[in-house]
């Protein structure tokens, strides 16, 4: 794979150019790490009849309802015109599934209660929400986690 960065004074605007032969996962990573780097990333939210620009990190989770998705801040919840599945393709690195309704933002967790048998309970800073990851999902965090603290030591 080769990089080349292009610095222009005359450019109005940063842009992220990726070519390749195919759309492959490692491509899918890289786009979702080049999307991660803007802490200001900001999406559309609902709420009733109004409409709501917040920066995706003030997100704590994304879970189903019936008919719906919803994105969870420390103290509202909004909704969201999108998918779940929609949202992962289109998250920062920071947002991980954590089971077939949630996906969590890893920069708001707090502690993770471990269930060997069932699902374990995540809990986020300055709130009292809460999830649940599925064992399935479990080990996946886990990893994204301490690559997380790896790349911020």
């Amino acid at each position: 794979m080769k990089i080349r960065i292009v610095i222009d004074s005359s450019f109005e605007e940063d842009e992220v150019v990726i070519r390749c032969r195919e759309l492959n996962e490692n491509i899918r990573e890289l786009q979702k790490a080049v999307s991660g780097v803007s802490d200001g990333l900001k999406m559309v939210f609902y709420k009733r009849q109004t409409e709501y620009f917040m920066p995706l990190d003030s997100i704590l989770f994304f879970e189903t309802s019936p008919g719906r998705i919803d994105a969870h801040t420390t103290s509202d919840v909004f909704q969201i015109k999108h998918k779940l599945y929609e949202l992962e393709e289109i998250l920062p690195i920071q947002f991980i599934r954590a089971s077939k309704s949630a996906i969590l933002n890893i920069n708001h967790i707090y502690s993770i209660e471990k269930n060997l048998t069932s699902s374990s309970l995540v809990k986020f800073r300055n709130t009292h929400k809460q999830v649940y990851v599925s064992r399935n999902y479990y080990k996946a965090l886990r990893i994204r986690i301490s690559e997380r603290r790896n790349y911020e030591e």
